[in-house]
């Protein structure tokens, strides 16, 4: 991956995304979303003791026992705060905890995710646009905004058509803070304090899903 000119700093929070090759889909049906969506919590941690490749090929209970002694002791280069997959693109809201924490567990990520990709498509070569693009997040409110839009992302682009299905996206975290079991790996903690409660967590959301529409469909004038 090439060196970055911009550095990302510790205690920093980014909005990370990238988008595959030519922009065709990747994440076609739900194992390949699962995959991801695990490599998401695997590479979140610094240093995992196991490859990727070879934490799969466990046991539910072998992987159970090996990510709760990483949870417990381990060093997280990355904390999540919002993720979305969509079929051609990724959206990740998080701060970096370690030094080139972000580079190193989005590397980690692609890396992994590609060969996986690869492998059980029969392709060969790069699979995301390369380097990944990482915005610095410069205020609360650019904050809670940019999570919004990243839970939005399904409904923006029709992927869903009804604000309901929403809760039920398993590849994206809204449905984490709006139900009463967020997944280990997310930290939601940090966005409600923002909010007085989950429902006027969901009214930001709906009241914004029309005008985020109207955006993408002039956005190919205003994105180079």
């Amino acid at each position: 991956m090439p060196l970055r000119k911009t550095p990302l700093i510790n205690e920093q929070i980014y909005h990370v995304f990238n988008r595959s090759v030519a922009q065709q889909p990747i994440f076609r049906n739900k194992k390949e979303c699962d995959i991801f969506t695990s490599l998401i919590e695997y590479y979140k941690f610094k240093n995992p003791p196991k490859r990727f490749s070879h934490f799969q090929r466990l046991s539910k209970n072998e992987k159970s026992i090996l990510l709760n002694f990483m949870y417990k002791s381990g060093i997280n280069n990355i904390e999540i705060y919002a993720f979305c997959l969509m079929p051609n693109h990724y959206h990740l809201l998080v701060k970096q905890i370690s030094e080139n924490g972000i580079s190193n567990s989005i590397r980690l990520i692609q890396n992994s995710y590609a060969r996986y990709l690869n492998i059980k498509s029969k392709r060969h070569g790069a699979l995301f646009q390369s380097p990944f693009k990482a915005v610095r997040i410069a205020s609360d409110e650019q904050f809670v905004h940019v999570a919004r839009y990243i839970h939005l992302n399904p409904l923006t682009t029709y992927l869903l058509e009804n604000f309901s299905g929403l809760e039920n996206y398993l590849w994206g975290s809204y449905k984490d803070y709006v139900t009463d079991k967020p997944r280990k790996f997310l930290d939601i903690s940090f966005l409600m304090t923002f909010y007085k409660n989950v429902n006027k967590l969901k009214k930001f959301t709906a009241d914004n899903l029309n005008y985020q529409r109207e955006l993408e469909k002039i956005k190919h004038l205003i994105i180079d």
